[in-house]
């Protein structure tokens, strides 16, 4: 399932450089870190909270007492005492034990956004990690060395152990890593090359490493990054459909939304009046001879679905702040002492990841129904069927719809929640587990797929608005139709190959350069 995303997808790093604190890491320095490749240094605050912490583990590690996750095993193995001279080897298996992650590999930038929120954490001073170890994850991040993590191996319980375990096993010199030029090698040889000498883990340090939910935050980060810019740009399509199926625009007139005060639904309203401005297309049939007297729920109601997603994405981002802001680990050094809970548990992240996913599937499915009624000649007031040069020689965009149909049909399938679907491990000692890397991994491909949903009804839309000639379309929507022309993808005209066509279109709006090119002319959009 692994997708390309924007960004150093193939490595290097930036000159950026982000700092970790004790406090949460900025949504910005999150995306700066995983996708455009930015250092990262730890404060002096987080260093000194790191040692104080390091100093509790360690008087609890000499104590005769047994403590859970420092000298004893872990699991529903946390019963056996461990004697000093092999806790050592205790961090040492239980690392290498837990990288046992199958499937393909993982993203860079996801594996990026994961180590550094790993960071955070271990920044915080409740884990009990040494400072020097934590430096150098920061420093294998500011290299560029990322670690392998495949597909398969998180249950979103006891955090993502199996993806943070194989991060864990690079600072131990072990496995294999890419590095900063995407080539594939041991994580001794990379190690070495970037002037790094692997770790030799103390205790409670592996566990610290690998019990927390970096990876499915760091992906909801990322997918409530993208869904935010698609929102918009979602509105910027819908804008076009409007136009170019001569729909009305009085539907969005802020009096009309003002009476159900959704906060999204607003927005989105707004944003399709601005793009709608001084359109010619919209004010042909303006007047008193236009006979349509409501429009199609997938033109009319389209403020209300992307405004209920819009609203969602923000209750997402709400549960993210709160994690950002959060020091998952167990057991945590809390007021001098080490103590067991429950808060790696991923159900606060992994609900809100499968609630995007609905989103995902929602607003492309009614961007799919806007397409369609491009295509029919019944229903599309005045254009040629298909949008074809000559209908029956050429099919013109009949077939760029069965393509937004099929990513459609399985984004639906993608919104049904992994949440719900807990396998109990360890010998029924983890018995309810979240399913949050699950979760996060589908909603990956659905914030893909709906990329490209939006992206095909651009392309048709910007097809219609020249068909539409000599009527006139909005300024913010011409701006559009002028990106895709300068792009290279051509006006109206007999068949050609179109899937060059669609990839470009997806490009452009994953980009943002759709986005740019209104928001240049008319303003940033809600």
């Amino acid at each position: 399932m692994a997708l390309p995303r924007r960004g150093l997808s193939n490595g290097g790093v930036d000159d950026e450089e982000v700092t970790v604190g004790i406090g949460p890491v900025p949504v910005e320095d999150v995306v700066a870190v995983a996708r455009n490749g930015a250092r990262v240094r730890i404060s002096v605050e987080a260093r000194d909270a790191m040692a104080r912490a390091r100093a509790v583990v360690e008087e609890l590690a000499a104590a005769p007492t047994p403590a859970y996750g420092i000298s004893t095993g872990f699991g529903a193995l946390a019963t056996r005492h461990i004697p000093t001279e092999m806790r050592t080897q205790l961090q040492r298996s239980l690392v290498r034990s837990h990288a046992a992650g199958s499937g393909p590999e993982v993203e860079r930038e996801v594996v990026r956004a994961l180590m550094l929120l790993r960071l955070s954490t271990l920044a915080t001073g409740h884990t009990g990690v040494r400072p020097e170890t934590a430096e150098l994850m920061a420093a294998l991040i500011s290299a560029g060395i990322t670690p392998v993590v495949h597909e398969y191996g998180s249950l979103g319980c006891s955090g993502d152990l199996a993806p943070l375990a194989h991060c864990a096993l690079a600072l131990m010199g072990e496995g294999q890593v890419r590095d900063a030029s995407g080539t594939l090698l041991p994580a001794a040889e990379a190690l070495a090359a970037a002037g790094l000498a692997p770790v030799t883990f103390e205790a409670k340090e592996g566990l610290a490493l690998i019990n927390g939910t970096d990876g499915m935050l760091g992906m909801l980060v990322l997918a409530i990054t993208d869904l935010r810019r698609l929102l918009r740009t979602a509105d910027i399509a819908a804008a076009m459909s409007v136009e170019g199926q001569l729909a009305t625009d009085r539907v969005f007139a802020p009096e009309l939304q003002a009476i159900r005060p959704h906060p999204g639904q607003a927005s989105s309203a707004a944003n399709l009046v601005a793009l709608l401005a001084d359109s010619g297309v919209v004010a042909s049939h303006r007047g008193p001879d236009c006979n349509r007297v409501q429009d199609a729920y997938s033109l009319r109601c389209s403020p209300q679905v992307h405004g209920a997603a819009r609203d969602t994405v923000e209750y997402a981002a709400t549960v993210a702040e709160r994690e950002l802001a959060s020091a998952v680990d167990n057991p945590v050094v809390i007021g001098g002492a080490v103590e067991s809970n429950g808060n790696f548990h991923g159900a606060p992240v992994a609900y809100v990841l499968d609630f995007l996913a609905i989103v995902a599937a929602d607003v492309a499915s009614i961007s799919e129904r806007r397409t369609d009624r491009f295509l029919d000649k019944a229903r599309n007031h005045g254009l040629p069927p298909f949008l074809a040069h000559d209908p029956g020689v050429d099919s013109g965009h009949m077939i760029a719809q069965y393509t937004q149909a099929a990513i459609v049909s399985e984004l639906k399938r993608l919104a049904a929640p992994a949440s719900v679907d807990s396998i109990p491990s360890s010998a029924m000692q983890e018995d309810h587990v979240s399913m949050g890397w699950s979760a996060a991994r589908k909603l990956r491909r659905s914030v893909d797929g709906l990329t490209r949903v939006v992206a095909i009804e651009v392309l048709t839309a910007a097809r219609a608005l020249d068909l539409r000639a000599p009527l006139t379309p909005s300024p913010a929507t011409a701006a559009v139709v002028r990106l895709l022309r300068e792009a290279g993808i051509e006006g109206p005209g007999p068949d050609r190959h179109l899937s060059p066509e669609i990839e470009t279109a997806f490009r452009l709006v994953d980009s943002g350069a759709v986005l740019a090119a209104v928001e240049e002319l008319i303003g940033e959009l809600n």
